[in-house]
């Protein structure tokens, strides 16, 4: 989805004086690219990388880009060498709520709506949802208070001692995937915020999961499924998340649409049930 945006430049994460040369070394590093591999995408030099990563050699504003694009930088970090190689910022971060962005939020809503009666959301960096269907509110029932006022964190929800936890049958496999997931986003983005929130959901106590229910049938999933309890029934479900392709603002680029498609035919009958 394509929409104009406006805004305030986004901050950078990182402080300009450090320079842009060790910013650059420490991505492709992290990368594991070599310099001359990099000159060769970058149609540049190994020499002048290694110029560049010492400071010897101040980078154009288009150098900058090109060999943050070749690193696979995310958005809000480019914005960070651009400021630390002297440069203005890019990439603008648009409040969801501007209207520059009504196309996007439109678009959003029509989408997950569409995956009713399967639950799909919509999360930030630090995973406050920003959009959710019927299909998440359903799996909600019953929560307390506290965990349901916004903003919604998708993690606080699912391994909190008094959320989702205690009903996932899988508890244990799920939880680990989920913080694997959230420290490969810590090792990408460098995020303080997100490193606080995985700091906290990963020191929740681990509830017992109450198996209950049906013994669940042996099924070939193709991938981890989370197996929850759901008024004395075993939903099963596989999570698929989408992101924007070549995002120019900081916002977008960092939206992300969770779908949690049914992993077995009884998980899909029932939800078709709940609207038919």
């Amino acid at each position: 989805m394509t929409t104009a945006v406006t805004g305030t430049i986004a901050s950078a994460t990182a402080p300009a004086e450090k320079g842009v040369g060790p910013l650059l070394r420490a991505w492709r590093e992290r990368r594991r690219v070599s310099q001359l591999e990099l000159a060769l995408r970058a149609d540049s030099s190994a020499r002048h990388i290694s110029f560049v990563e010492t400071g010897r050699s101040r980078p154009s504003e288009e150098m900058v880009l090109k060999l943050a694009e070749h690193l696979d930088v995310p958005v809000r970090e480019r914005n960070a060498l651009l400021l630390a190689a002297g440069y203005a910022p890019r990439y603008p971060e648009t409040p969801l709520d501007d209207p520059a962005l009504g196309a996007l939020r439109e678009g959003i809503e029509r989408l997950i709506q569409g995956y009713d009666p399967y639950p799909a959301f919509v999360v930030d960096a630090t995973y406050d949802v920003v959009a959710a269907n019927r299909g998440i509110m359903t799996l909600l029932d019953g929560l307390p208070e506290f965990l349901l006022k916004p903003p919604l964190n998708a993690m606080r929800l699912t391994l909190h001692p008094q959320g989702l936890a205690p009903r996932i049958l899988n508890l244990p496999e799920w939880r680990g995937h989920l913080l694997a997931q959230m420290e490969r986003q810590i090792a990408l983005h460098r995020s303080a915020p997100l490193r606080r929130l995985y700091e906290e959901v990963a020191a929740y106590p681990v509830p017992e999961s109450d198996p209950g229910g049906e013994p669940a049938e042996p099924v070939p999933y193709f991938a981890l499924p989370m197996r929850i309890e759901h008024e004395g029934r075993t939903l099963s479900f596989i999570s698929s998340i989408s992101t924007f392709n070549t995002p120019m603002d900081v916002t977008v680029a960092e939206l992300a649409i969770e779908t949690l498609l049914p992993a077995d035919p009884a998980t899909a009958k029932y939800l078709r049930s709940l609207i038919s």
